[in-house]
């Protein structure tokens, strides 16, 4: 910019150049300071010589054209200092309006994000689990705080938000019976446009023997009636991935090494490959007896490669024949300065690196005393393998001796997609690659810095082996699958089962929350939400049930079609995700773990147009609510509903619970996996006519008529029975004397 002069050009600040500016005299900050000084006042002996020379300039007078030119051309000079002038002046103020309104943008509320409407008012119900709350028009709250009430009904147009932190620090807890949204009501913690960042937790408490029970609902519930609007969503994580590097039982390449023996006399050896943590040798040599047992173990060390671990411990005691020459070589390679010293049936351990000297030696030495109290000499070190996985490798000796290799400071894992979205601290689950489906393990992750976006580190030891590699064209790489969400709604439960929740089949509580969803909502999206303890053993009572709600896409007339997306629903108590008597829906990125009965369950037979996309089912275990759920001991156990004195046969009545369970062929299932059930992992049948409450609806084409949807890349494996299952039924009759099984059972002559 430049200083204002003759011209009218506007003023300008000097821009200070590394913080140094030379500043004239009389500086005052704030003030604008010229960039020259400005021209002295004419003194008189300049105006005596101007007045002296008139002759000069009548002799340099222009002629009127050239005048009028030179006034032309100072007016031309005018404008366009005019013009720059305003152009810069234009400039300065839109800069100065841009930097107004980016300074205010940041402060101004986000109209994505719910909890920044300014409508709201701060909501602080406090702890009162004696209080009924109605949220009803005009009242538009926003949850600020941790809140114990009995119950909340959301109703005509009343709204409540789960207040936010741009920084995500916020915890809020609601505890409460039940929450019902009806008639307008509507419940928000985040939006698809502006995630939670904060923990948002819905604790729904109440055992099954106490308290109200609301129709339809029963107890224990999240309730969206017509009218009613659900919106919750997380922040965005990875849903699940597959291992690429197997994950053995002990977290090392070549598994863990542990032995313990008594009386092994002499020097126990061990061999280790320091790139992959590999016992490469393991021998015994007799030194306490036998020259040349000193002589084969003087050899047999200057045979190793330098680099290699050795890990020595004595048995019993070792001295008696140890040769010098031995002893020299045990010092020169491993750097021992405590074996020229070892006495009779003294405990000596060491770990060391064939020609790593002494900095790289630990040893210890134990004095002996009886055989059941002697000194322990233990000595350990740390390595790395070429994988950058920890790895300690222990030699302990007294009257017992023992080595260990094993995993420190966490197992990494390595995983096929870019899982920086998962935090320290975060529970993941990785699935069984064995005929058992209780193979399946769960980790906490730990912080890693050197881990690249596709690892991370888990602090437990795994117990048994996960595949990683394609194996001949086979897939046998393990799910792995993330149950950590900020948004969680999770049931209270007792420490053990009680009363009427079928505990002569579970020895826990089963009586979880419920989440259920009732026809003409106006608006349900769930995305990035962690359900945990959900689902009771009670028809209908499932922790995420559309109940009876038709077409839930734009054949319902919903703009924004419907969907389930990255829910994490675990250690819960009656399936995964119910739809019932509902069309069009989403279910994506959803993983199940450790539920009863069937997970993914499409229930009447009508069901169709729902598409399940890339979700994870594993530890499907069996339910009592359904005969098909049943496994053996349910089956034969509960005959309430069996015509008379007849006894279910379970292999053709009962036992067919599936982490899939497709009832009507027109469903879209891709890209899915069903990575451990008791009986199947997918299951489709064909109902004759509609079940349940649907029972009496006409279906347009009979369903085993009806073309498959689309069935795309989908996965199966550590299942009991089989992975797959088409076809059969289910029966589609009450028990009479012509038929005594029971309603719904399995039906092997449906077709």
């Amino acid at each position: 910019m430049h200083a204002t002069n003759s011209r009218g050009h506007s003023p300008a600040f000097l821009q200070p150049q590394n913080g140094n500016s030379h500043r004239s005299s009389g500086y005052v900050p704030g003030k604008v300071v010229p960039l020259r000084p400005p021209p002295p006042p004419k003194s008189q002996a300049s105006a005596k010589f101007t007045s002296t020379r008139p002759e000069a300039r009548a002799t340099f007078a222009f002629s009127s054209e050239e005048q009028q030119a030179q006034r032309e051309s100072r007016k031309q000079k005018r404008h366009k200092n005019t013009f720059i002038c305003f152009a810069i002046t234009s400039f300065s103020f839109f800069v100065a309006l841009a930097v107004i309104l980016g300074i205010s943008s940041k402060y101004a509320p986000d109209e994505n994000c719910p909890d920044q409407n300014p409508r709201l008012r701060n909501w602080d119900p406090g702890q009162d689990s004696a209080k009924q709350v109605v949220i009803k028009e005009g009242d538009m709250f926003r949850l600020t705080s941790d809140a114990t009430v009995n119950s909340i009904v959301i109703k005509d147009g009343g709204l409540l938000v789960f207040g936010d932190d741009k920084d995500g620090s916020r915890n809020i807890t609601l505890r409460t019976r039940y929450i019902l949204i009806k008639d307008g009501g509507a419940l928000h913690i985040g939006a698809e446009n502006c995630r939670y960042k904060s923990k948002a937790t819905i604790a729904l408490y109440g055992k099954s023997d106490e308290g109200e029970s609301m129709p339809t609902f029963g107890k224990k519930f999240i309730g969206v009636e017509a009218g009613g609007t659900l919106e919750l969503h997380g922040a965005q994580k990875a849903s699940w991935t597959l291992l690429v590097r197997t994950l053995n039982s002990s977290g090392l390449t070549f598994g863990s090494h542990a032995f313990e023996k008594d009386f092994s006399r002499g020097l126990n050896v061990r061999v280790i490959d320091p790139d992959t943590a590999k016992i490469l040798e393991i021998e015994r040599f007799d030194t306490h007896e036998y020259h040349n047992e000193s002589r084969r173990l003087q050899k047999f060390l200057r045979d190793q490669d330098p680099g290699r671990i050795v890990a020595i411990a004595v048995g019993d005691s070792a001295v008696k024949s140890l040769l010098q020459g031995t002893i020299q070589m045990i010092q020169d390679r491993l750097g021992s300065k405590l074996i020229q010293g070892l006495g009779y049936r003294q405990a000596w351990a060491l770990v060391g690196v064939i020609d790593g000297g002494s900095t790289s030696c630990n040893e210890s030495v134990r004095n002996y005393e009886n055989h059941s109290s002697g000194g322990k000499a233990l000595a350990q070190r740390e390595f790395y393998t070429v994988d950058g996985q920890k790895f300690s490798v222990t030699a302990y000796s007294e009257w017992i001796e023992g080595f260990r290799v094993e995993v420190v400071d966490g197992v990494k894992l390595h995983l096929l997609d870019d899982v920086s979205s998962w935090k320290p601290g975060d529970q993941i689950v990785v699935a069984s690659t064995d005929y058992s489906m209780y193979q399946a393990e769960e980790f906490t992750l730990l912080p890693c810095p050197k881990c690249n976006r596709f690892q991370v580190k888990v602090k437990e030891t795994p117990q048994f082996l996960h595949m990683g590699e394609i194996i001949d064209g086979v897939d046998m790489r393990a799910e792995v699958g993330i149950l950590t969400q900020n948004i969680v709604i999770r049931g209270e439960m007792e420490d053990s089962c009680y009363a009427e929740n079928q505990c002569q089949f579970f020895d826990y509580d089963t009586f979880g929350g419920h989440v259920m969803i009732k026809k003409n909502f106006t608006s349900v999206h769930l995305s990035h939400v962690e359900l945990k303890h959900m689902g009771q053993q009670h028809p209908g009572r499932y922790p995420v049930h559309f109940h009876l709600c038709g077409d839930v896409d734009y054949k319902g007339g919903y703009r924004h079609a419907t969907f389930v997306d990255g829910l994490s629903i675990h250690h819960s108590f009656s399936r995964c995700i119910t739809v019932h008597g509902t069309n069009g829906l989403l279910i994506k990125d959803t993983i199940g773990f450790d539920t009863l009965g069937h997970c993914f369950f499409l229930e009447d037979g009508i069901e169709q147009r729902n598409t399940l996309f890339h979700n994870l089912g594993l530890l499907t275990k069996p339910g009592t609510l359904l005969p098909t759920d049943r496994n053996n001991s349910m089956c034969t156990t509960m005959r309430e509903k069996v015509f008379g004195n007849y006894i279910p046969v379970p292999a053709t009545d009962c036992m067919a619970v599936s982490t899939f369970w497709i009832a009507h062929p027109n469903n879209n299932l891709i890209n899915n996996a069903a990575a451990g059930s008791q009986d199947a992992g997918i299951w489709y049948l064909f109902h004759k006519e509609p079940t349940g409450e649907s029972s009496g609806l006409q279906l347009l084409a009979k369903p085993e008529l009806t073309p498959l949807g689309i069935f795309y890349n989908n996965r199966v494996h550590s299942s009991f029975k089989a992975g797959l299952f088409i076809d059969k039924g289910v029966k589609t009759t009450n028990a009479s004397a012509a038929d005594p099984r029971e309603y719904l059972c399995l039906d092997n002559s449906a077709r």
